[in-house]
């Protein structure tokens, strides 16, 4: 049988690399799957590229408490409960000095980040039972600093807070909640980073520069992040709660 055979897995940040690489592994592995984002176009590319019919979309705004609250009743009225919270959703928001930093960055990239995840999780755990899995993308940002990505470390880091404090408290129930730390992945959303974090540098490639701190020697791919993230989802975590599980190629070790 399939790993996640007749699961209810909903994916925020579905449209993008990592949230359309992990729908279509968790589909492959036989759950059904509600993928979430906030352009309708974006799921309707990534609906057609999937081509299922254990395949559900909803735009939303993860950092709306009404718009949440109606992504996870889509997923309750169509398949009767969640069995799965991938908080996948994110934004990068500006790299440069702190005294030149936009302040609205902070707020604009936490509400993504943190009141995203707050809110996916708030509203669907009422609707999780045993066996269930929350598992919340940080980044390898989330577990050091680097000069000018304050927005984004400082809301990678809260997540940690986040998943650990709610991972206690549902423990006894029997469900999971942990942490997911990509490395720099070979995407879009990685490419815009690396961009900045250029000019922050004086023009210089940054994207050979990490893989110059990669012992792997490369960007991971998405669907190897995927890979982790079923792990995660699957009965095969099933004593693993309160963990930071970091898929870089060695970046950090």
């Amino acid at each position: 049988m399939a790993i996640l055979q007749d699961k209810v897995c909903v994916i925020t940040g579905g449209a993008g690399s990592i949230g359309l690489a992990t729908a279509r592994l968790f589909l492959a592995e036989g759950a059904r799957v509600l993928i979430v984002d906030l352009k309708e176009e974006a799921l309707a590319e990534a609906a057609q590229a999937l081509g299922s019919e254990n395949l559900a979309t909803q735009a939303a705004d993860v950092g709306d408490a009404g718009q949440t609250q109606a992504y996870v009743d889509a997923a309750v009225s169509r398949w009767g409960g969640v069995d799965v919270l991938f908080c996948n959703a994110g934004n990068a928001g500006p790299i440069g000095g702190i005294e030149q930093y936009p302040e609205d960055a902070m707020d604009t990239v936490y509400r993504v980040h943190v009141r995203g995840s707050f809110l996916g999780c708030k509203h669907a755990l009422p609707h999780m039972s045993a066996g269930g899995s929350i598992i919340i993308t940080s980044s390898v940002a989330g577990l050091g600093g680097s000069p000018g990505v304050y927005a984004y470390a400082t809301a990678k880091h809260a997540q940690i807070g986040l998943m650990r404090s709610l991972a206690k408290e549902v423990a006894s129930r029997g469900i999971r909640v942990n942490t997911l730390h990509p490395g720099p992945v070979d995407n879009a959303f990685q490419t815009g980073i690396e961009k900045d974090f250029g000019v922050l540098i004086g023009g210089g490639d940054a994207t050979a520069l990490m893989n110059s701190m990669i012992p792997m020697g490369r960007h991971g791919r998405a669907d190897e992040i995927a890979q982790s993230a079923l792990y995660l989802a699957s009965p095969m975590s099933s004593f693993t709660t309160g963990s930071l599980l970091i898929v870089d190629g060695g970046f950090t070790a």
